[in-house]
């Protein structure tokens, strides 16, 4: 019977902001049925979810998250996608008058040297790769200790190509979207922090540095730095090879 009532007259009265959230594979009513629902509604918005379920009280999280965001206007992050990581960052210095210096193909096969250097450092420590862009890596790190460890090993290994890096380190929550790359305010932070080295510094935020007490790890400090878009934050430079 409830299937069979017949709304679309009342349509055009609705006046309340309206969201129609329809699963594409509804077993009891079709998706056009969803569709019509919105298009004759005056300004409401419309949802797809993957699945074949009617009832919205079955598995119910990704509707929550949409009703959620369509009346708060911020979407959800669940507790279980965000982890504590250490993010490293690297980035070459000097690297555009490097490449102009050795003309492209030189420049591309020393890139690509330098790449393996840095994968099998990521690979000695269990770092893992997110992303490279020309000649930087971000990757992320459970342990901090072995992140500002293996910033140290990138920096020697390059050394030997005739290559200069600065690196920043930073622990905090990351958001791990299933399926997405990690984000938040922690990721920007790292960021920061490597862009605010020079040739050669490993840096590494106050926090990093507290969490690998007892470690062996010895550092100097470099005072406090203001972080473009983040405030002043009191950095360390990581000593050794």
């Amino acid at each position: 019977m409830n299937s069979q009532a017949d709304v679309r007259a009342a349509l055009p009265a609705v006046q309340a902001p309206t969201l129609v959230i329809h699963r594409i594979g509804d077993r009891d009513a079709r998706i056009e049925e969803g569709r019509y629902l919105a298009e004759h509604i005056s300004g409401a918005g419309f949802v797809e979810l993957p699945g074949d379920t009617h009832v919205p009280f079955w598995e119910p999280d990704d509707v929550v998250d949409e009703i959620e965001e369509f009346l708060t206007g911020i979407r959800p992050t669940r507790v279980g996608e965000r982890v504590l990581a250490t993010v490293l960052f690297t980035d070459l210095v000097g690297s555009t008058e490097r490449a102009r210096a050795l003309g492209d193909r030189a420049w591309a096969e020393l890139l690509e040297r330098h790449h393996r250097v840095v994968r099998s450092e990521l690979e000695r420590f269990t770092g893992e790769e997110i992303d490279t862009a020309g000649d930087g890596f971000l990757a992320l790190f459970d342990g901090p200790a072995r992140a500002i460890r293996c910033a140290l090993a990138i920096r020697g290994g390059l050394a030997e190509l005739g290559l200069e890096v600065r690196a920043g380190v930073h622990t905090g929550e990351v958001e791990r979207p299933r399926g997405g790359g990690p984000r938040g305010i922690s990721v920007h932070t790292g960021a920061r922090i490597a862009a605010a080295g020079s040739a050669g510094d490993v840096l590494v935020s106050a926090t990093t540095r507290d969490l690998v007490a007892g470690s062996g790890l010895a550092f100097e400090e470099r005072g406090e730095v203001e972080l473009k878009g983040i405030g002043a934050r009191r950095l360390y430079a990581a000593q050794g090879s």
